[in-house]
């Protein structure tokens, strides 16, 4: 019983990160987001079509595999409200409705095909998490994984975007086709393997990129950590979490040749350099650590976007074994995220300058 009341005014993350996945959803439905035209068809001629002539495997597996986490995002967001059986119900109708939606916009672009298929696997897909959010939120061990959360992290409002921040950048990282913590994509022609085209010179921009990347990172738990020590084991955790994705999706995604392409020697010198930043900055008092962090962000955006060339989402289409439309989205997806993160860590530290600001007041 305490433990959930202790769990509860937690609940904001998970509707960050309900929310969060609500807007990648959309972002991977319709994006590019142009070419906007009427096509002359009726939204209930499609759901009333024949499944056959719609359907494919990959489809139909991609869709209920991307809407099961939202189920599960959702159900958990409920359940701190409701009991099992309306939380599993409101969770699979509110997926089902914004699937709903985006299969309807997706009949005014050309490049999209609307699909009662689709609707039923994203439903599917998202009463399968749904399920599985209520039958592990009240086991013990998901109990203690809160209570640690909770006991790890600062108290105070605020935290928990923090924390949906810290897994938004971390989403950001995990596309095999960008080096480590980098966000220049990798592209086929300068990797060819055997290939005889000249060596590219040693990019110190790139390293200078991925350390501002982790500093970010790294100035962002230090703020959200009770105890600025743990920042080690946070730093260790997340970029062992990154590697290991990173390393599954290029397995799974990429050529075989292309299996290690992100581990090069610029990121792994601004891995180190973005450590020693971080080290530095743990001293700093929590006030000038905040304007220590927005100076590393801005001076990241600069480099991202106008020193750079990152190059297109498209650019490192060939790397990957796979053919489907939706890699293409993802890799545009994750650029975005890249770019726009920076932006939302900004906006963060300026609400925890002013909550410290409020605190050394009293």
């Amino acid at each position: 019983m305490s433990a959930s009341l202790h769990a509860k005014p937690r609940s904001l993350l998970r509707r960050y990160l309900a929310a969060g996945y609500a807007v990648f959803i959309v972002y991977a439905s319709l994006s590019p987001f142009v070419g906007w035209q009427e096509q002359g068809l009726e939204f209930w001629a499609v759901l009333v079509s024949p499944l056959g002539l719609t359907y494919s495997t990959f489809d139909a597996l991609s869709n209920l595999l991307a809407y099961f986490p939202f189920g599960l995002l959702l159900a958990l967001t409920y359940r701190a409200n409701f009991g099992r059986k309306p939380s599993v119900l409101w969770a699979t109708l509110t997926a089902l409705a914004l699937s709903v939606a985006m299969e309807y916009l997706q009949m005014y672009l050309p490049m999209r095909t609307s699909s009662n298929a689709d609707i039923l696997a994203n439903g599917i897909g998202a009463l399968g998490g749904a399920l599985l959010a209520v039958s592990v939120v009240q086991r013990a061990w998901f109990v203690r994984v809160t209570q640690w959360r909770i006991g790890l992290f600062r108290q105070g409002p605020g935290v928990d975007f923090g924390l949906a921040l810290a897994t938004l950048w971390m989403f950001a990282q995990i596309n095999p086709s960008l080096p480590m913590l980098g966000n220049v994509f990798i592209t086929e022609p300068a990797y060819r393997m055997f290939a005889a085209v000249p060596e590219e010179p040693f990019n110190l921009w790139e390293s200078l990129a991925v350390a501002l990347n982790l500093l970010m990172l790294g100035a962002l738990l230090l703020t959200l950590l009770r105890e600025r020590r743990h920042v080690v084991v946070g730093l260790a955790l997340v970029l062992g979490v990154v590697a290991l994705a990173k390393f599954i999706a290029a397995a799974l995604l990429l050529k075989s040749w292309a299996l290690l392409l992100w581990l090069n020697g610029e990121a792994m010198l601004g891995i180190v350099v973005g450590v020693l930043l971080i080290a530095g900055a743990a001293w700093l008092p929590r006030s000038r650590l905040v304007w220590a962090a927005a100076l590393g962000a801005l001076s990241y955006v600069v480099l991202a976007n106008w020193v750079l060339d990152s190059g297109t989402p498209s650019a490192a289409m060939r790397l990957y074994q796979w053919r489907y439309g939706h890699l293409r989205n993802y890799n545009g997806l994750s650029h975005t995220v890249s770019l726009v993160f920076p932006l939302l860590l900004a906006g963060y530290l300026w609400w925890a300058r002013t909550s410290y600001q409020h605190k050394d007041g009293k």
